[in-house]
């Protein structure tokens, strides 16, 4: 059985910031399961300060976390490829507007130079969404992605029906089970879950 042990994880982060610390501690578990992380962060987490924390505040996270300094630009995170070969790549949380880039070959950040290294190598890349337009013009980005070779996703789901019908968002406590069935690739399954009853619970 795969385990995580040894295993070289990229782990991207784009601009969802409330998402954030729910992530945080899925990294923890990466990294507690014997993994080495590497962090990659987009340019919206460098530079952004919202009320869920400063960019420089969630950087410094990351780097106690995983005890690596931030990949914090393109010409960084190209070696992932080549050079440094991921076991896999992790983006989570992923916006609806990097899902956008991602899904149209479109590389302006680190987090997306990454990705598209992993796949080069035809190596997983595990998709965390966290995007209000998931059901609405980006859905069929979102599907674009679902049926490209080598692409998993964490289990999501709406996570505010009512309020926000066309957001959804990634089940960020299921990252480690998913990232194990990628890198047996397996997409774990349901894919499609009903996030927002967790949100209630």
């Amino acid at each position: 059985m795969t385990n995580l042990n040894g295993k070289r994880i990229g782990f991207g982060l784009t601009g969802s910031h409330c998402t954030y610390d729910a992530v945080m501690p899925e990294i923890k578990r990466l990294v507690d399961a014997g993994a080495e992380v590497l962090p990659v962060v987009s340019y919206t987490v460098q530079s952004t300060n919202t009320r869920f924390g400063d960019g420089e505040e969630w950087i410094a996270k990351i780097e106690e976390l995983t005890g690596k300094k931030v990949i914090d630009s393109i010409v960084k995170a190209e070696p992932l490829g080549p050079k440094i070969p991921l076991d896999c790549m992790v983006i989570a949380p992923l916006t609806g507007s990097s899902m956008s880039k991602f899904a149209n070959a479109m590389t302006d950040n680190p987090v997306l130079m990454a990705a598209k290294a992993t796949l080069r190598n035809q190596r997983p890349v595990v998709l965390g969404i966290s995007t209000n337009d998931a059901l609405g013009l980006n859905g069929v980005n979102l599907m674009r992605l679902m049926a490209t070779k080598n692409i998993y996703f964490i289990p999501y789901g709406q996570d505010s029906p009512l309020k926000k019908p066309n957001s959804m968002v990634a089940r960020m406590n299921m990252l480690e089970d998913t990232v194990l069935s990628a890198i047996e690739g397996k997409q774990l399954q349901p894919v499609i879950i009903e996030k927002y009853r967790d949100d209630e619970a």
